[in-house]
């Protein structure tokens, strides 16, 4: 035990002298503007019994981490369309980079293939036919992933390029954007033959059934790659195609790894269509998993609470059979209105959903962070939209509404995990 508290003492003066000091609530929590629209005594997490240490596993990885250097920390959020959108997201991956090292995106997809909105850290661009599959649709003509998309090809000549962004708040963060490794996440029927090529080389990768994957391990980190097909014949009138569901984009060294899943319109039972999602869980394996689905299923008149939460259980039990020690964080509906005729009518499925979360965190002993409650409960959201953070459909948010979120969540993880690492620090002394 001395010499545990001897290392621990080290690693402080160390962190110290580099400039990197120990965390402090005052320099590690983000400022949140004096706005009139939401409740921040709201900004916190609840847990079942009120007992943080469920979370405990989750936050010593972190502490592990931050204190070493070592290891990784793979969190996964699902949602909708604010998630796909990438902002909210982003603002997360974007905070936590300013006090841990390294922190990737890692699976992506090429969302201009699918002709759908891309998230805001990357860009991508395609040639060619493509036919898309997403979770969204009755009856998608592919099997599908956790990205909740598929896109497939016979087109011979068919491309996808993908560049990452750097971060402009943090340029000095290039671990956002740059990986070494290319998982090229697909099924393969075609006599096609993929390959990745940089600014300067092409590579041809190793097909890995475990993952389902073809696998380039690159000479350098780079940040843009383009996928094309070389050696092929004429495949004019062939039905057998080339069927990509994403990309893994692999960053071996120790951080964290954020992978931000969304598609517009998602719903809980989307993605129980997704018949590999287990199959991409285990690239993932997340330690937190935060769940921001919801708000499609509560958007109709007939909202079932109790099949709302049945499809919810399914979800974490698959998620759980590949990630058993994965914690789970709910993120509540935010406030909405509906359409109709020239007018909008207040959803009040929203306060519903919100008791349905709170149910399932106590059932899979997890976490709740209660936008809704946050936002000012029903019909805040249009408080919201006067202050220019949501948007006139009273459903989404803006660009400056979602970082707000951002910064929120990551605030009220934080604030936990300061208090945890508090504690650890102490109990070693008294040791």
């Amino acid at each position: 035990m001395r010499l545990q508290r001897t290392f621990r003492f080290l690693i402080v003066l160390l962190m110290v002298a580099c400039g990197n000091r120990p965390l402090h609530a005052d320099n590690t929590l983000k400022p949140i503007p004096d706005l009139p629209v939401f409740n921040l005594n709201a900004d916190s997490i609840y847990y079942p019994m009120g007992d943080k240490a469920v979370f405990t596993h989750f936050f010593s990885k972190l502490d592990t981490l931050r204190l070493s250097g070592k290891g990784h920390v793979n969190i996964l959020h699902i949602g909708g369309s604010h998630i796909q959108a990438g902002m909210f997201s982003n603002q997360i991956r974007r905070n936590l980079a300013s006090v841990f090292p390294s922190v990737n995106r890692d699976m992506i997809f090429p969302f201009s293939v699918a002709k759908t909105n891309n998230p805001v850290n990357y860009r991508s661009r395609y040639t060619g036919k493509w036919q898309v599959a997403k979770n969204v649709q009755r009856n998608p003509v592919y099997e599908l992933g956790l990205t909740g998309m598929c896109v497939g090809t016979t087109d011979p000549a068919a491309t996808i390029f993908i560049q990452m962004k750097g971060d402009t708040i943090n340029p000095l963060n290039d671990t956002i954007r740059t990986f070494s490794s290319v998982y090229v996440l697909a099924n393969n029927d075609a006599p096609l033959t993929p390959c990745v090529e940089t600014m300067d080389s092409c590579f041809t990768g190793e097909y890995d059934p475990v993952y389902q994957a073809y696998v380039y391990h690159l000479p350098c980190k780079v940040d843009s790659f383009r996928l094309r097909f070389e050696n092929n014949p004429d495949l004019t009138g062939t039905t057998a195609d080339f069927r990509l569901r994403g990309f893994w984009l692999d960053n071996p060294q120790p951080g964290i790894s954020y992978v931000d899943i969304g598609v517009n319109g998602a719903s809980v039972p989307s993605y129980l269509k997704c018949s590999l999602l287990e199959q991409d869980l285990a690239l993932v394996k997340p330690d937190l998993c935060i769940l921001s689905v919801g708000i499609n299923d509560a958007s109709g008149y007939n909202f079932d609470v109790n099949l709302f939460q049945e499809n919810y259980k399914e979800l974490i039990r698959r998620i759980r059979s590949v990630a058993p020690d994965c914690v789970i964080l709910f993120t509540t509906n935010n406030d909405s209105y509906r359409r109709v005729k020239r007018s909008y009518q207040n959803n009040k499925n929203g306060a519903l959903a919100q008791k349905a979360f709170y149910s399932l965190a106590d059932y899979h002993k997890a976490g709740v962070w209660d936008l809704f409650s946050l936002m000012g409960g029903l019909g805040s959201m249009r408080k919201w939209e006067q202050h220019g953070l949501s948007r006139r459909d009273k459903v989404h948010f803006t660009p400056q509404g979602y970082m707000l979120l951002g910064d929120l969540v990551y605030n009220a993880l934080m604030r936990d995990y300061l208090q945890y690492s508090t504690a650890q620090d102490h109990a070693q002394h008294v040791e």
